[in-house]
């Protein structure tokens, strides 16, 4: 069998757009893409991998290009392996290749050091609503043979289409296919290999929660950027913080404390909420403009005595936050510590483009003067 590449066309990448303008998007113009053909192979790399149908291109379309997920059901079965290059930051930054569910890796043509090699991440996308014994087969022929190419690899498993399932059916099936999948890789000595197991679906955020803890352990700054965010809400008064990618609407950095769905999803929506309005009355009569900038920002007060908060960090992200009525009071207060924040974070993007010599330890960066929220002094 030989494997076949598409690198996709940006026109047209975007027909079916949710909230965002066609101007938020992913990936260069086509000419910058043949520019830049030199760094696109040092970016981590992706790969969406398991049966026909189980869901993986309307995973990438739905959580990268903004297709509404109704309208994934017309899209066809991928036949050859479909290369995507998602340029939105200097911490999102990467490849995905979506591969046909066909793939024969006992295939003399087909290249594993090549597939595997530059890899970052491998996520198998199990379809829960289906018999899923064959598909445990080709997670274990799949895994197995990346590591013994590239055991740096993280393996990522999404039990995905489980919208339809009951909650009790959702864990006995999670818990059913960790189990079988660990026993096979026992079986073959591989007790090393950790599989991380999601239940996703596209028809709620929990396919952007998962895609959001794949891309968290890609970011060698992660620690950097926890610190930062530990320390901004601890002098704020804030509940909870998120660090967002606010095209795909992946956060990839949150505090310390534990994340609550109900409080992503609040998050997430805002989001959708900024970026509507600011379509509607934020551009120019002609449609310039841009609807997302350095003066974006909103607060929306929900009748909880909660507020949601959200600032632009930089032309990618978004800082989104969740407060009580009365921790809002002190909004100069909580002003002030963002710009401590967002001017660290601008730091943490300026030592990332360094050479590697020329970077500084990055606890130095958190080494910035933020204002106390109880006696608002200097600490």
């Amino acid at each position: 069998m030989s494997i076949q590449y598409e690198d996709p066309t940006l026109a047209g990448s975007y027909d079916v757009v949710g909230s965002f303008p066609k101007s938020f998007g992913y990936g260069a113009e086509e000419q910058d893409l043949e520019e830049n053909c030199s760094t696109s192979a040092d970016k981590p790399r992706i790969l969406l991998m398991g049966l026909r149908r189980s869901g993986k291109s309307s995973i990438q379309k739905v959580v990268f290009h903004k297709m509404s997920p109704n309208e994934t059901l017309f899209l066809e079965s991928t036949n050859k392996i479909y290369k995507d290059d998602i340029s939105s930051s200097s911490f999102v930054n990467f490849q995905i290749w979506d591969f046909p569910g066909q793939v024969d890796f006992l295939d003399p043509t087909f290249d594993s050091e090549m597939i595997f090699k530059g890899t970052g991440a491998l996520i198998f996308v199990i379809d829960a609503q289906d018999d899923y014994v064959e598909a445990l087969e080709r997670l274990h022929l799949t895994v197995s043979r990346a590591y013994k190419v590239n055991p740096d690899i993280n393996f990522e498993v999404f039990i995905h289409k489980v919208d339809g399932l009951s909650d009790d059916h959702k864990i006995e099936t999670q818990r059913d296919i960790h189990q079988r999948a660990n026993d096979e890789l026992a079986d073959a000595n591989l007790e090393k290999l950790h599989l991380s197991l999601y239940l996703t679906s596209i028809y709620d955020h929990s396919i952007f929660e998962a895609f959001s803890k794949v891309v968290q352990k890609l970011l060698p700054q992660l620690p950097t950027l926890e610190n930062l965010l530990n320390i901004f809400i601890s002098h704020s008064g804030i509940e909870k913080a998120f660090l967002f990618d606010v095209v795909s609407k992946i956060y990839i950095a949150t505090d310390s404390s534990p994340v609550d769905m109900q409080s992503y999803e609040l998050c997430c929506d805002m989001i959708d909420v900024v970026i509507d309005v600011s379509c509607i009355y934020g551009l120019m009569q002609d449609g310039s403009g841009c609807a997302y900038d350095k003066e974006s920002s909103a607060i929306i007060r929900l009748n909880n005595s909660t507020v949601l908060y959200l600032k632009e960090v930089t032309k990618f992200l978004a800082l989104v936050c969740i407060l009580r009525e009365e921790s809002f009071e002190r909004k100069g207060l909580i002003e002030y510590n963002f710009h401590c924040f967002r001017k660290a974070i601008h730091e943490v993007f300026e030592v990332g483009n360094l050479p590697q010599g020329g970077r500084s330890s990055s606890n130095n960066l958190t080494g910035l003067t933020y204002a106390g929220a109880h006696n608002g002094s200097a600490v």
